[in-house]
């Protein structure tokens, strides 16, 4: 029996998901707060080519300042 490396038979070259298990959509935005994607991009991920995952992967970055904006909190509670 010949001695193989099985993880280069499944070496792709194509951007892993960016999911990091925290699968929460934020209900303004529409983005998951883990990995940043939409829904509808969560839900095609495995569908998609590897160019429209980097194209997405691409966007992710940008979409973060969204989820870190202060929305109130306390301090807009005391000051109203």
């Amino acid at each position: 029996m010949k001695d193989t490396d099985d993880s280069a038979i499944w070496q792709r070259d194509e951007p892993d998901s960016p999911c990091v298990r925290v699968c929460v959509i934020h209900p303004a935005e529409g983005i998951c707060a883990g990995c940043l994607r939409t829904r509808d991009e969560i839900a095609a991920w495995r569908c998609m080519t590897p160019e429209a995952r980097r194209a997405v992967m691409d966007l992710l970055p940008e979409r973060a300042p969204r989820l870190k904006k202060r929305r109130g909190g306390r301090a807009a509670r005391r000051a109203g």
